[in-house]
């Protein structure tokens, strides 16, 4: 099992880039599938990508596509959300996610990170 921490979130405008981080600690962290969601009140969760356990392979939701990307060092045992062009809507706790399946589905992951709050102005 690994336990995770984001960091990274903040307060930006219209436009501008965040980068968030996800450090994981415990066991074997290359073992895992790495996926980051979104969630604002009263939503439910929302997948935004997920990168496979060698980082050889990515994918993010249609509505971020072209803005965010996903990446990993797992020499670092941690994986980023490179977050340009933010939009409001993009404002959000985001959360970084382990699981054995590369999914979009949030109940294939095991563990969650705490989140981070990215906020959007316009």
């Amino acid at each position: 099992q690994v336990q995770l921490v984001e960091s990274g979130g903040g307060l930006v405008q219209t436009g501008g880039s965040l980068t968030l981080s996800c450090v994981a600690s415990g066991r074997a962290f290359d073992n895992y599938h790495m996926a980051w969601f979104r969630q604002t009140p009263g939503k439910e969760r929302e997948f935004v990508g997920v990168i496979t356990r060698s980082g050889g392979a990515t994918s993010v939701a249609g509505s971020v596509k072209g803005r965010f990307t996903a990446s990993r060092d797992n020499a670092k045992n941690t994986v980023y959300l490179q977050m340009n062009d933010l939009k409001p809507e993009d404002t959000a706790v985001y959360y970084c996610a382990a699981g054995g399946t590369f999914s979009s589905k949030d109940n294939d992951y095991t563990t969650w990170g705490q989140g981070t709050q990215v906020t959007v102005s316009s």
